[in-house]
């Protein structure tokens, strides 16, 4: 079955295409015909690697420099209600693109609630990180310290909780980096 959907950037080139569904694959009509040419006729792409002396080496497979994946303004999600341990109710929500999962928030109904504000600053900052990893795994969005700084910083919510600790040792780090590049 085919569907069409609008302009988006295909997951295989990176370029920004009306994308259809087969397979349970999106991709772009340039992509679906080459990946079904490949399956259908698997001797095609030996010969012509042969024939142009490509050289098949890992960084083969890695695309050239391009803009970062963004996320679409709007995306489906999921909420799920849960309780920990303690019987405190949380909300975990977790936003999808194509079926994947690209982000995770989890809130609960007592965000003002004193004692909990330690455990909201540590649960925000972990679900920032998994979404950081999450955009990578399922978009190709490219992880770095400074990504991962801002995503800390943003889960701080008061000076010397976890997250601001670990923005200030990692910041060290960053710092660092610049310094070698530099020289």
């Amino acid at each position: 079955m085919t569907s069409q959907t609008k302009n988006e950037p295909c997951p295989a080139c990176g370029k920004k295409r009306k994308l259809s569904n087969r397979n349970n694959i999106d991709l772009c009509p340039t992509c679906h015909t080459l990946a079904d040419n490949i399956k259908n006729n698997p001797q095609y792409l030996a010969k012509l690697f042969e024939l142009t002396d490509i050289q098949i080496s890992p960084q083969s497979f890695q695309h050239p420099a391009q803009a970062e994946p963004e996320l679409p303004e709007e995306l489906d999600a999921v909420r799920y209600r849960t309780t920990d341990r303690e019987r405190n109710t949380w909300y975990v929500s977790v936003s999808e693109l194509n079926g994947a999962p690209v982000e995770i928030f989890a809130s609960t109904a007592f965000d003002n609630d004193h004692h909990l504000q330690s455990r909201i600053s540590n649960l925000t900052t972990i679900t920032r990180l998994i979404s950081l990893v999450l955009r990578h795994i399922f978009i190709g969005e490219r992880l770095t310290l400074e990504k991962t700084l801002k995503q800390l910083n943003r889960s701080s919510r008061q000076k010397n909780d976890l997250p601001d600790m670990l923005t200030r040792v990692l910041s060290k780090y960053c710092r660092k980096e610049k310094q070698v590049s530099e020289e």
